[in-house]
């Protein structure tokens, strides 16, 4: 078998790959937008070319042979944009492999751990009755974890009516968090576990204050609290709060993470399967956190084809607590992309036995969807300057 072509499908804000062969066989990856998170995903897209011009011709099933070329025929390697490549690529190869031997993605990579896969979803609302009313629901629905933003809307809507994080005084933000942790906590009784994530938006002296102030909460973890560069200021914040710290939605190479366990900077790692290097290399980074023992969280913020590709990674892996899972996957523009969404049962996915990942593309659909840069506003602090995007 040969590659013959790879190419970018892209729809609404999801970008694809799809790796096609002479022998009609082909598969599907997502690609992360990395460096064009902020805007339109130019140069992962042009990652994806970068590696199709060694991958054409090639045998589809040398897995571990085609990833340490694509990393290493870089020579400037590791960056996000080439990770997101690869990452995409990656996926889509064990989607063709899992195709060619008949059986799903996890039994090639070592057979399942796990039947169902646990989930935690997200919580939307500005205000604390807000979020109460959306955990009471997810806890309804059968979800036994849920996540918050707790300084209010995740956006630019507060700040724009003086009410968001970067309105806030160091006081201002404990007291904030404090009300919408509660009233989520109050919401779910003591049973359901609760994360919270600021998207490394505080400094290490306000993630310190703000965790401080949530202890009586018993969160789960407290995801993303600084910006993710400095390993020894991870050790710094990890060390001087009273929870689990989760981290890694932003780093992209095995080596990254071993530097965040080695400072001992997080007791869950978030590493994307889109972002750094598919199913192949989050298997090793996985591999060193067990050794650590470290929970490792995959992140998933895009659309239902990450989720299969998460799952299939979920089930053949001792060292995975939860796994995130936006709801919009299976309606809406998500659940019309794909053929068929994964099952989830209750605060659960079901571990699929089709072939490869799980779930394939809705072509068709796509031209209903035309395509639309990912708009994250910047965050602008009252006198002017720059806190996030």
């Amino acid at each position: 078998m040969k590659v013959t072509a790879i190419k970018v499908l892209s729809a609404d804000r999801f970008n694809y790959v799809k790796v096609e062969t002479d022998e009609g066989i082909y598969g599907v990856g997502e690609l992360h937008p990395a460096s064009g998170t902020g805007g339109t995903p130019f140069l992962p897209i042009a990652g994806v070319r970068y590696c199709a011009e060694y991958l054409v011709g090639k045998d589809p099933l040398h897995i571990e042979r085609h990833w340490q070329h694509m990393f290493r025929r870089s020579l400037f390697r590791g960056g996000s944009d080439i990770m997101a490549a690869i990452g995409a690529i990656d996926i889509a190869l064990w989607d063709i492999k899992g195709k060619a031997y008949g059986r799903p993605v996890h039994e090639l990579l070592g057979g399942p751990t796990r039947e169902k896969v646990r989930l935690y979803t997200h919580l939307g609302g500005s205000t604390p009755a807000e979020l109460a009313e959306q955990a009471k629901a997810r806890v309804a629905e059968g979800f036994t974890a849920v996540r918050l933003y707790p300084f209010g809307d995740f956006g630019q809507s507060d700040f724009e009516e003086g009410r968001g994080l970067e309105a806030m005084s160091f006081t201002a933000m404990q007291r904030n968090a404090v009300e919408r942790v509660g009233a989520v906590r109050d919401a779910v009784g003591p049973d359901v576990d609760v994360m919270i994530d600021v998207v490394n938006r505080l400094t290490p002296v306000e993630a310190i204050a703000v965790g401080r102030s949530l202890e009586e909460f018993n969160l789960f973890f407290f995801e993303d609290p600084i910006e993710p560069e400095n390993m020894d200021q991870w050790e710094y914040v990890a060390s001087n709060v009273p929870m689990p710290l989760a981290m890694g939605e932003r780093l992209y190479t095995v080596y990254q993470f071993l530097d965040l366990l080695n400072h001992r900077g997080a007791a869950f790692v978030r590493p994307d399967l889109s972002l750094a290097g598919g199913i192949t290399n989050i298997k090793k980074i996985a591999a060193i956190a067990e050794a650590n023992y470290v929970g490792v969280v995959p992140h998933n913020p895009l659309s239902a084809v990450l989720t299969a590709a998460c799952v299939q990674l979920d089930a053949a892996t001792h060292n995975i607590p939860v796994q995130e899972y936006p709801l919009d996957d299976a309606t809406g523009v998500k659940a019309d992309l794909v053929d068929e969404p994964l099952t989830r049962d209750g605060g659960y996915l079901l571990v699929p036995d089709r072939p490869g990942i799980g779930i394939d593309l809705n072509e068709e659909a796509f031209a209903k969807y035309p395509t639309v840069s990912y708009d994250r506003p910047p965050l602008i602090n009252p006198d002017g300057s720059l806190r996030e995007y």
